[in-house]
C-alpha cells in the first residue's frame, strides 16, 4: 500500500455494500469497476466518459446509443433511469456531468465513490483540474434511485 501511494495511486477502502434501490444497475459492481480502473490522483488520461461508461457496463447497464462527449451524458443517463438531483449531499454512485468551456470542449463526467470524485483518475476535488476550478462551469448531478 505505501509503495502505491508513493506514485499517487490510492487503494480504495473496502466499502459497505450499497443497497440497490431499483433493478437494472448494480452500483456495487459499478463502483468496483470505477475504482479498479481509475489512475493515479490528479493524473487524467483524457477518457473520463469512457471510464464512467465502462463502470456502468460493469454494473449491467447497456450503453448502446451513448454520446461521445462527456458533457452530453445527462439526457442519456435520464433515459437509462437516473434522476437529476439537487447539488450537495452526494451519495455513492452519483454522477456529475460538467458542461464544456473554452479549455475543454467535451466537458467532464465523474462519479462519486463515497470518498472521492472519480473518472479516469481519482480527483482531489469536485472539479477535475485547475482550469475547471478557475472557470467553474455549470454541472448537473444524476442519481440511480
Amino acid at each position: 500500500m505505501v509503495f502505491l501511494k508513493k506514485f499517487g495511486i490510492i487503494e480504495p477502502k473496502p466499502q459497505e455494500l450499497i443497497v440497490n434501490k431499483k433493478e437494472g444497475l448494480d452500483l456495487n459492481k459499478v463502483i468496483e469497476g470505477l475504482n479498479k480502473r481509475a489512475g493515479a490522483m490528479d493524473t487524467s488520461v483524457g477518457y473520463c466518459a469512457k471510464y464512467v461508461r465502462l463502470a456502468l457496463e460493469d454494473g449491467g447497464m447497456n450503453t448502446d446509443g451513448r454520446p461521445v462527449s462527456a458533457k452530453d451524458y445527462g439526457p442519456f443517463l435520464l433515459k437509462k433511469g437516473f434522476k437529476e438531483v439537487p447539488d450537495g449531499n452526494y451519495q455513492i454512485g452519483d454522477i456529475a456531468v460538467i458542461e464544456s468551456f473554452t479549455n475543454n470542449p467535451h466537458g467532464h463526467i465523474e462519479m462519486y465513490n463515497g470518498e472521492n470524485w472519480v473518472s479516469d483518475f481519482v480527483q482531489r476535488t469536485f472539479y477535475p483540474g485547475r482550469s475547471y476550478r478557475n472557470a467553474k462551469p455549470n454541472y448537473k448531478i444524476y442519481r440511480w434511485e
